[in-house]
C-alpha cells in the first residue's frame, strides 16, 4: 500500500464531484444558515458561564439530521457514517482531524428540538 500524498483527500473529493455528489449538489442549493436563528431559539443553549464542554454548532447538528433522514440511518450508524464518508463530511464542512459528534450527542439533539 502506498504512503498518503498531501493531495489524496483533495483529489478524492474531486473525484466525488465528477460522480455527482448529492451532498454538494444540495449544499450548493440550500442555504442552512437561514435556519440557525430559529435553531438557536429552539434549543436556548446556556451562555457557557457554568463551564462544561460547548456544544456543537446547531446548524451542523441539523444537517447531521438532514443525512439521517435522506439515508434512512440511526443514531449509531450516523455515526459511523459521518466517520466514514468524505461525502458526508464535506457536506457538514468537517475535515478528517475535526470532532464528530456522537450517536448519544445526535439523540440528545433531536429530542432537544423536539
Amino acid at each position: 500500500m502506498k504512503r498518503p500524498g498531501f493531495f489524496d483527500v483533495e483529489a478524492r473529493l474531486a473525484r466525488l464531484s465528477v460522480l455527482s455528489d448529492q451532498f454538494k449538489d444540495f449544499f450548493r442549493t440550500v442555504d442552512f444558515e437561514v435556519f440557525r436563528p430559529d435553531l438557536n431559539q429552539a434549543l436556548a443553549y446556556s451562555d457557557g458561564s457554568k463551564g462544561g464542554r460547548p456544544p456543537f454548532d446547531p446548524v451542523l447538528m441539523f444537517k447531521i439530521l438532514v443525512i439521517q433522514t435522506l439515508n434512512t440511518l440511526c443514531d449509531e450508524r450516523t455515526e459511523y457514517l459521518i466517520n466514514d464518508r468524505l461525502s458526508f463530511m464535506r457536506f457538514l464542512g468537517l475535515g478528517l482531524s475535526d470532532r464528530v459528534p456522537d450517536a448519544k450527542t445526535v439523540w440528545l439533539f433531536r429530542e432537544r428540538l423536539t
